[in-house]
Parts: structure tokens; C-alpha cells; sequence
């Protein structure tokens, strides 16, 4: 009886030890599937910020397609990789058409960095959509930035509210300036060409901090790309790249209209002179229809000067002659007609192509109210 009561009690011993094992087992084995479903959300196929860079091309290369999963208006405009397309992925279904009809190109997902899911949920969308080569570049538009010598590029969108806005910055437009700006450019830009960049750092800000936009001819253009670049290594520490460029601008804001010539424009006697009386009835009447330089000393233009007047101190002129505008006659004043005469002068030898400028030939008596007085040469 005694070894039959062993025997029970050993088996029972044994069933005790082997459920206890057994749970032991399924506990362990029960805490990977808890681990992973903290991660759940992440996507499968993950890509550092350098297999990006090797993938972002100015073109983007054909079967290749970077895109922002993040909200358009609060985060895309403001700042994205360059070439980046938006596709917000609370929009993913309404703009599934801008995704390549090969489903064997290459997409790279991204968004606000590795707490955000935008990205990962938009690769799981496109793969069951029958994408065969899905990416996700987990860490970011904020890891793109960390990179010295990356920049974020803007929208148009973005690009006209700041200039509505009259936001302190500089447009530079990258294009050739006879060939392209000189026909058509950006409100408020300034041309200063890839190919002339080194010549014309002077009509840079001293301030290296400074808000620099540079564009080009849209997103198969890489001037504007390396003009930025140029500029990050001067120093510049704000440079952003609006890579849709002029093309866009004219979809958003239309083709901007040359100024009509006045007709009351009349070349005085003097080579490059305007006609006084012709002069006198543009300032009563259209003052705003000509580009009026005052040459003169920043004191002697405190001093006294036309109302609509801006001053390009003549010592300083032949570094703005590239940033004349082309859609108005220019028109330069000073006190006796020689200094502006210079000014004329140094337009004709660096702009040849502009041909509505004029100096007036005068001597001229300016006073503190903006009244004035005009006496003709002799």
C-alpha cells in the first residue's frame, strides 16, 4: 500500500510539475507577441536619410517617387525633402492617381520622424494596392534637415503668402537673366544667375541668417538646387529651394504683366536724357509708372528729395545695375544731371538689353516737403 501511495504521490508531482512548466512555456512564448504588438504600426522595409539622398535627383529619376505623407497646408509648404511630392496620408485615397502606374517603382514614404505613423500607414496602403517596391524612411523630414548641407524646399503656396505678406526675404531667381528673368520672374526677385554666382555674391545680405529663396525653371532644373548649396557654403544658415519654380508661379499667380511704357516718356536732347516737361507731367500725373533712382549722398537725399524716389547712393549703383527690374522705364536723378548721367552710362556698358533708361539732364533744387524745382541746361 505504502509503494502504491508513492507512486501516486510521484505522478501527481510529476502532472504538477509538467502544467506548471507548461504555463511557465506559454508565458514566455505569450511576451513577443506582446512586444510586437507595440510595433505593429511600423512598416516592414525601412531606409536611412542616405538611401534617400542617393535616391533624390534634380530631375527625380523615371520609377522613383519620394512622397510626404504629412498634412499639405500645416506642414508640406512650409518645408519638405526636395522633390518630395505631397500625398497627406488623410488623403491617400482621394489622390491615389498621382501614384505611378508601374507598380514596380520605387516608393519612398516619409513624414515627421519616428513617432510619427503617417508614413507607414501610407506604405501598408500602396502595397495593398499591389506596390511591389515600398519604402519607408522612418526617421524623417527632421533627420533629412540634421544633415549639413541639406536643405528643405518650399511651395508656391508658401512662396506667394510671403510675398503677399511681404515676409523679410530674398527671391533669387537662378535663371539665365537676358534668356529667362528679364522676360518673366517671381514678384520681388532679384536675378542672380547660377552661372554668374561667384561675380554677384555681393548682391547677397551681409546677414548670413537671412531668408534666401532661390528658384528656376521647375522641378527638371537643378540651378536653383545648386545655387543653395553655393550659398550654405558661404555661411547661410536659412536657404530654401521653391523647386517647382517659375512654371508653378504662373499656374498660382498668374503671368505677370509688363508695365505699359508711358507715352508721355520723351527722350530730351542729350544721349540717355529724358525730355523735363515730358518728366513733370509722369510725376503729377502716373509717378508710379517710372523707376525713379536718386543718385545722390544718403544726406543730401534726407535732405530733400522726389516722393517716389528710392536712393542708390552713386558710389553704390554699379553693384545693382543686375538688379534693375525690366518692367519699367528707369529713370536716374541727381542735382545737376552728373551723376545721373553716370548712372546711365554704367547701365548702357553692363545691361545693354535694358532700353527704356533715362538721367535727368537738370539742375535741380529739392526740398524737405518733396517740392522741388527743375531749371534746364543752358
Amino acid at each position: 500500500m505504502k509503494l502504491r501511495n508513492v507512486g501516486v504521490l510521484a505522478i501527481c508531482l510529476a502532472l504538477l510539475m509538467a502544467i506548471s512548466f507548461g504555463c511557465a512555456t506559454t508565458q514566455k512564448a505569450a511576451a513577443p507577441a506582446k512586444a510586437e504588438a507595440q510595433v505593429d504600426w511600423k512598416f516592414h522595409d525601412i531606409v536611412d536619410v542616405k538611401f534617400v539622398k542617393e535616391h533624390v535627383k534634380i530631375p527625380m529619376q523615371e520609377g522613383v517617387m519620394l512622397i510626404d505623407a504629412r498634412p499639405k497646408r500645416a506642414k508640406y509648404d512650409k518645408g519638405h525633402i526636395p522633390m518630395a511630392v505631397s500625398i497627406p496620408d488623410t488623403q491617400f485615397d482621394k489622390m491615389v492617381s498621382k501614384l505611378p502606374k508601374d507598380k514596380n517603382a520605387l516608393l519612398i514614404y516619409y513624414c515627421g520622424g519616428l513617432k510619427c505613423k503617417l508614413s507607414h500607414k501610407s506604405a501598408r496602403k500602396a502595397e495593398k494596392l499591389g506596390y511591389t517596391n515600398v519604402k519607408v524612411f522612418a526617421k524623417g523630414y527632421p533627420a533629412w534637415l540634421k544633415v549639413p548641407g541639406n536643405y528643405p524646399s518650399v511651395s508656391v503656396e508658401w512662396v506667394k503668402k510671403q510675398i503677399d505678406n511681404k515676409a523679410d526675404m530674398i527671391v533669387i531667381d537662378s535663371r539665365p537673366k537676358r534668356k529667362k528673368y528679364d522676360k518673366g520672374h517671381v514678384e520681388t526677385a532679384i536675378s542672380i544667375p547660377d552661372s554668374q554666382f561667384k561675380k554677384l555674391t555681393d548682391q547677397l545680405p551681409k546677414d548670413k541668417a537671412k531668408l534666401l529663396v532661390f528658384y528656376c525653371g521647375g522641378l527638371k532644373c537643378p540651378l536653383s538646387h545648386k545655387s543653395a548649396k553655393k550659398a550654405i557654403g558661404l555661411g547661410y544658415t536659412n536657404a530654401k529651394v521653391f523647386s517647382a519654380g517659375y512654371p508653378a508661379w504662373k499656374e498660382v499667380a498668374g503671368t505677370p504683366k509688363a508695365k505699359a511704357v508711358p507715352t508721355q516718356v520723351k527722350a530730351g536732347k542729350e544721349e540717355g536724357s529724358i525730355d523735363i516737361e515730358s518728366f513733370k507731367k509722369i510725376l503729377n500725373e502716373n509717378p508710379d509708372s517710372i523707376l525713379l533712382i536718386d543718385v545722390r549722398d544718403p544726406d543730401e537725399f534726407t535732405a530733400g528729395a522726389f516722393k517716389t524716389a528710392v536712393n542708390f547712393p552713386s558710389d553704390e549703383i554699379e553693384g545693382k545695375i543686375n538688379s534693375l527690374p525690366a518692367d519699367k522705364p528707369i529713370v536716374f536723378v541727381c542735382s545737376t544731371g552728373a551723376r545721373s548721367g553716370e548712372a546711365f552710362y554704367m547701365v548702357q556698358d553692363i545691361r545693354p538689353e535694358l532700353k527704356d533708361v533715362y538721367y535727368l539732364e537738370a539742375e535741380i533744387t529739392y526740398n524737405k516737403d518733396g517740392s522741388f524745382k527743375i531749371i534746364a541746361p543752358k
